[in-house]
């Protein structure tokens, strides 16, 4: 018997709170099946289960509020038998001071098979405005309801009806029990959640910082005639290319890709790079594309497009948040030449990316006008030191000088 627990999805979580089942009991799941809606601080977040078998039972209810590592679900192996269908499945509580009763009857039905599809952000907005997602016409990706929909929808409502106060009808209701905050309220979560995450790493973790800067015109050359016949929708953006560039330097330097847990380092093999994306009405997530260093840059740059639409609409996955091995934040569409970050606990390192500007640059005696680009890496004292991270700068700076290898 397997137990899918409340995950945690990244250092500033304590808790998370189930919002919705995908699944009921008895119901057969695969690996990395969607099962339900998570809300944290940063978001509501797709559920996603790693155990194959059938559904034994629900020991959560939507609305709950429950510490990370909680079980939530129990999920009984196709390899085993099938239990007796008079046998009584007891409750797993979630940890508490005092008892808690079972939960399973309190569980809400599951949603029919047909229900309307929205992203996460859709159906928790949905909620707060009072919105029927099967009454709202989407234009979402694979006929998805978006965010942007039910604010349509809500507002072509708000249209026709008239205001509660004009009717005289007194103020509104308070929300249900178990019911999402307000915009508001999580926002003011979100940065809350941030500052406790950064508070604890500058606390905790022994900075250095390096920084170097790198010719990327032959970068640039070689994305140009890559897209020179590519309409526009289908260009690959130089971010997408030194993200490919700091996945094989990472490889490089595999002291720098990991987490430190229980007083030591734990590098990784695989290299699932942090992406930082700020979120519309503040805060970011830095969600993670998945072993980035066996992509090439056609790959990552369509994966990118698709993770930043996600994060910021609604559909971002429970494990690309809580996969990420190095976070990578580039601020040079922004205008930032120099980024000096702050590490991500439990992570070991933090790759900052400026803006592409021109430069006086010397090379062999001779001046010219030069593409350049500033990196920086923070890092932990206690994996690495500044040997390892001038080795990382110089493995990268191979990297974005030769292209064609990328």
């Amino acid at each position: 018997m397997a137990e899918l627990r409340m995950p945690s999805l990244g250092a500033d979580m304590e808790t998370g709170t189930l919002r919705a089942w995908k699944i009921a009991p008895g119901d057969r799941v695969a690996r990395g099946q969607v099962v339900g809606e998570v809300e944290t601080d940063k978001g509501l977040i797709d559920l996603e289960i790693w155990d194959e078998g059938v559904v034994e039972a629900l020991l959560v209810a939507p609305g709950t509020k429950v510490p990370v590592g909680t079980p939530i679900a129990r999920v009984r192996s196709t390899a085993a038998a099938p239990a007796s269908a008079t046998q009584a499945v007891a409750p797993v509580a979630p940890a508490a001071a005092a008892p808690a009763p079972a939960v399973e009857a309190r569980v809400a039905p599951v949603a029919p098979r047909g229900a309307p599809k929205g992203t996460p952000a859709a159906r928790q907005l949905a909620r707060e405005l009072g919105v029927e997602l099967a009454a709202v016409t989407p234009t979402g990706p694979h006929g998805a309801v978006s965010r942007a929909d039910v604010e349509r929808a809500a507002a072509g409502r708000a249209g026709r009806a008239p205001a509660a106060l004009d009717s005289g009808a007194g103020p509104a209701a308070p929300p249900p029990e178990g019911a999402p905050p307000p915009a508001a309220d999580r926002q003011a979560a979100m940065r809350r959640a941030i500052a406790a995450a950064m508070a604890r790493s500058k606390r905790e973790i022994p900075h250095y910082y390096l920084a170097t800067t790198l010719d990327a015109s032959k970068l640039l050359a070689w994305l140009g005639a890559k897209n020179a016949d590519r309409p526009p929708a289908e260009r690959v953006l130089p971010a997408a290319a030194m993200l490919r560039g700091v996945a094989l330097a990472l490889r490089a330097v595999p002291e720098l890709n990991g987490f430190w847990i229980d007083d030591h380092a734990v590098p990784s093999r695989a290299v699932h790079l942090g992406v930082a994306i700020s979120l519309r009405g503040g805060g970011l997530v830095a969600p993670a594309l998945r072993d980035a260093a066996d992509k090439d840059v056609d790959t990552l740059m369509r994966e990118l497009k698709d993770l930043v639409a996600r994060a910021r609409t609604g559909g971002l996955r429970s494990s690309e948040l809580s996969d990420p091995t190095v976070t990578v934040t580039n601020l040079g569409d922004l205008g930032v030449e120099l980024v000096l970050g702050v590490i991500y606990p439990p992570q070991l390192a933090l790759v900052g990316l400026g803006k592409i500007v021109e430069r006086p640059w010397a090379e062999g005696g001779l001046l010219g006008v030069r593409s350049v680009v500033t990196v920086s890496l923070a890092a932990d004292h206690r994996a690495s030191d500044g040997h390892r991270g001038a080795r990382f700068l110089a493995a990268l700076e191979h990297e974005l000088g030769h292209p064609e290898e990328l």
